[in-house]
């Protein structure tokens, strides 16, 4: 009988409200509205040579949920900076770095306002195997539906179990990724990612008021895109247009985009990783050095 691999524990680091603690010291109380009642955003970014890819629109977009979901408090961008700096600060290495961001607790402060509770997480593991690039990925079709009347669609919410839902039933089905629709049967996004086709070398993608979540890296590849001239659409799109696509890819943070070559058994054009969607993938590269470079002053 082989003997069984041990799984490597990859270093992780945390920060609870300004202050850094051992990943097994880490601890909200019991009565937080994240635990209690699923009231919590959190923002998945990737990190390349301690520093985070497009760190502004991040905050920019958790506070923004914030608000629209009628938070009595909305985190400030500074506040939520100053806890990602200090776990970057020990976790130089990291790869992977999530910020979670609640409405705290009442409970012991009689008549106070309330306080967020902020954690911020890094990790030195999360990039995906360069395999799964080369060869391209399976997409399932998720039994759910996602609907526009569903208040939390379009927020990064802790809600997250739906989601986990659907793509647990992928992976059981040895798909990558789960694909989300409409109740009218439109194609909305992946369960952690957002959907692309190329169709006569056109990218195209759902609207955000399908209703998708605006993906940081959704929005970096269409600037991509448009820097290097290959046009870009945002529109209604149907099975139809999935299974009929030159080309699929999605996008998110820590995927940046991988290519998918079958959605169930439906082979998507010649079954490989298309030109348009390594052209992408070339264009995104080399807007994500410049933008850190630019970030580091250089």
């Amino acid at each position: 009988m082989r003997p069984s691999r041990k799984k490597r524990v990859m270093p992780e680091f945390v920060c609870v409200n300004e202050r850094l603690v051992e990943p097994t010291d880490a601890r909200v109380s019991v009565f937080d509205s994240g635990f209690m009642q699923g009231i919590g955003l959190f923002e998945t970014m990737r990190v390349y040579r301690g520093r985070v890819f497009r760190l502004d629109h991040h905050l920019e977009r958790l506070a923004r949920s914030a608000t629209k979901l009628g938070w009595t408090i909305c985190p400030s961008r500074e506040l939520m900076r100053r806890n990602i700096d200090a776990v970057l600060s020990i976790g130089a290495a990291a790869q992977r770095l999530r910020l979670t961001v609640t409405t705290g607790t009442l409970r012991d402060r009689a008549g106070g306002d309330p306080e967020l509770t902020i954690v911020a997480s890094a990790s030195t593991d999360g990039v995906y195997p360069r395999e799964l690039y080369e060869r391209g990925v399976t997409l399932a079709m998720s039994p759910y539906r996602q609907s526009a009347f569903d208040p939390t669609v379009g927020h990064k919410t802790t809600s997250y179990f739906s989601r986990l839902a659907a793509l647990r039933e992928a992976h059981a089905r040895q798909a990558f990724e789960s694909l989300w629709l409409t109740p009218d049967e439109r194609i909305a996004e992946g369960s952690i990612s957002n959907v692309f086709l190329v169709r006569d070398q056109t990218l195209l993608t759902p609207t955000l008021d399908t209703p998708v979540l605006p993906g940081i890296t959704r929005g970096a590849v269409i600037d991509a895109a448009v820097a290097s001239d290959i046009p870009v659409r945002e529109c209604d799109l149907t099975i139809d247009d999935l299974m009929s696509a030159d080309e699929v890819f999605l996008t998110n943070s820590m995927v940046e985009l991988i290519p998918v070559v079958r959605v169930e058994r439906h082979a998507i054009g010649s079954e490989k990783p298309g030109d348009v969607t390594r052209d992408i993938s070339e264009a995104f590269g080399e807007l994500l050095e410049r933008e850190l470079a630019e970030d580091a002053g250089e």
